[in-house]
């Protein structure tokens, strides 16, 4: 029988604090599984010096409700030394493959810090290709490490955003209750209204369904 879930701590960072690297930033993703929609990552640096009450609220944004993730993703917006987000487009996953335009969007969230960090600590097996930082791959750090939860819900809510920006351009495929995944609901509506231009056509499950082009294409997305 499984036990509780490990809940996030600032271990590593406080091991690396004193080893005197104050600027660690903790990055995740989110998107990588979807149908449609951007893949969006999240850099965020905690204060070495001060222990807000809401380290002790992180959690993997997985298991968080959306109110939590919302409240918390704007408490790390207010009070983190420096928090950045990242995106990789539809059509730079369709040209990459989801390896590349995630790696992307990780650094593209680290490089929108506004300072430089001395050590990156990213979510998964693998260290971020071609970045130059000192960087440690933490097996399901979202779960375990303060710094990657953080970014874990920030990247959460944003592309969430995104999503439901997506939905009031295409409606009909519902993008605002499944978020792009591929959720029978969503895989029906393919059938029925065809691809619109943020489907991922590199994806089998897409391609599958249907070839009809759906919808008029999108705006550059916004992002932080």
């Amino acid at each position: 029988m499984a036990g509780p879930r490990p809940l996030p701590t600032t271990c590593v960072e406080e091991a690396l604090w004193a080893s005197g690297s104050p600027i660690v930033a903790g990055v995740d993703e989110v998107g990588k599984g979807p149908l449609a929609g951007p893949v969006y990552a999240a850099a965020v640096v905690l204060d070495c010096h001060q222990r807000p009450g809401w380290l002790g609220d992180l959690r993997d944004s997985k298991v968080l409700t959306a109110p939590q993730r919302e409240r918390l993703a704007q408490v790390i917006r207010d009070e983190a030394p420096a928090w950045g987000i990242g995106w990789a487009s539809v059509a730079e996953i369709d040209a990459w493959g989801i390896s590349r335009a995630n790696y992307t969007a990780m650094l593209r969230a680290i490089a929108r810090l506004g300072l430089r960090p001395e050590h990156v600590l990213i979510d998964g097996p693998l260290v971020i290709p071609g970045n130059p930082l000192p960087q440690r791959a933490i097996v399901d750090g979202d779960a375990t490490c303060a710094s990657i939860a953080a970014a874990s819900i920030i990247a959460k809510v944003a592309r969430d955003e995104v999503m439901c920006g997506l939905h009031r351009w295409y409606p009909e495929y519902g993008f605002a209750s499944h978020k792009g995944y591929a959720t029978s609901s969503h895989l029906r509506r393919i059938e029925e209204h065809g691809l619109c231009p943020q489907h991922r056509r590199s994806w089998g499950a897409v391609a599958r369904r249907s070839l009809k082009p759906g919808g008029a294409s999108l705006p550059e997305l916004a992002g932080g």
